[in-house]
């Protein structure tokens, strides 16, 4: 995969030619590469922004050099995605992610400023992704984190290709806990059945931690996995159980939880009407 990043600070990619994918730049399994939009700039002082037309606080990336630099970066055969980083865009999410971990080719646009002159969207961009309902100063840190999330899809990027479809979000559920050597650590020792070599009451063992993770924590996520997936009778074994321990030990915590933190029974005998509006 190719993907060139269109920045005004390309200084702060650096950590994407580190660790894991700068091992993969190296094998020549993945391409990143940042494109300075200032040397595009038409203007005399290389300029990349202008006040907004109607006023405002701010300013506005302009259109010339973004467009300019986009179509240089795509040349003449570009077959993938040009995306603008952009807080009112799409979420990114794992799906999105290995949607985009298809496409052989990706441009990114990181904005700055109040945003980017809406031509340029208009002429260059097919989608726009957020990483989230928050706003940063710039689209720099957006873009690695969608490299990081995409990149590491791609196959030969990752060590062991399971990785990637063994995580949380990937299975449907938060990742259950892992361990290490030692055996012991400060009283705390590994679940017994990581240590017994029995691969299928280590694949229970796991189904059952994610699914108690992703219930305590993604109640939602946990329903949607409940809902769109079709057990074996073994797994449907498996979470039952699971459910029934999540349901004991939910019951277990509210019955030693200070009064004050329980959940309080309604009383109909003796509120007014007024109180049930």
């Amino acid at each position: 995969m190719n993907i060139t990043i269109l920045t005004t600070f390309p200084e702060m990619f650096a950590p994407l030619h580190q660790s894991i994918l700068g091992r993969a730049q190296k094998a020549g399994v993945l391409s990143v590469r940042e494109v300075d939009i200032r040397t595009y700039a038409a203007n005399k002082h290389r300029n990349t922004d202008d006040a907004p037309y109607g006023g405002g606080a701010g300013m506005v990336m302009l259109a010339q050099p973004i467009v300019d630099a986009v179509r240089d970066a795509q040349g003449e055969h570009f077959c993938g995605k040009r995306i603008y980083l952009s807080p009112r865009g799409q979420t990114l999410t794992q799906q999105k992610a290995e949607e985009l971990a298809r496409e052989s080719e990706l441009i990114l646009l990181c904005g700055h400023y109040e945003g980017v002159d809406q031509r340029a969207l208009d002429l260059c961009i097919d989608e726009e992704l957020s990483i989230g309902d928050y706003v940063l100063t710039g689209g720099e840190l957006a873009a690695m984190v969608l490299v990081d999330c995409v990149a590491r899809l791609v196959p030969g990027v990752l060590g062991s290709e399971e990785s990637a479809v063994s995580e949380s979000f990937t299975s449907g559920l938060l990742e259950y806990p892992q361990y290490t050597r030692p055996r012991a650590f400060e009283g705390l020792t590994v679940p017994e059945p990581l240590l017994n070599g029995n691969h299928a009451e280590i694949c229970d063992w796991q189904l059952t931690q994610s699914l108690l993770l992703t219930l305590e924590r993604r109640p939602e996520m946990a329903r949607r996995y409940l809902e769109g997936r079709h057990f074996t009778r073994h797994e449907r074994r498996v979470v039952d159980a699971a459910l029934a321990r999540f349901e004991a030990e939910r019951a277990a915590k509210e019955a030693t939880a200070p009064e004050a933190a329980r959940p309080q029974e309604e009383r109909t005998d003796d509120r007014k009407p007024e109180d049930l509006l």
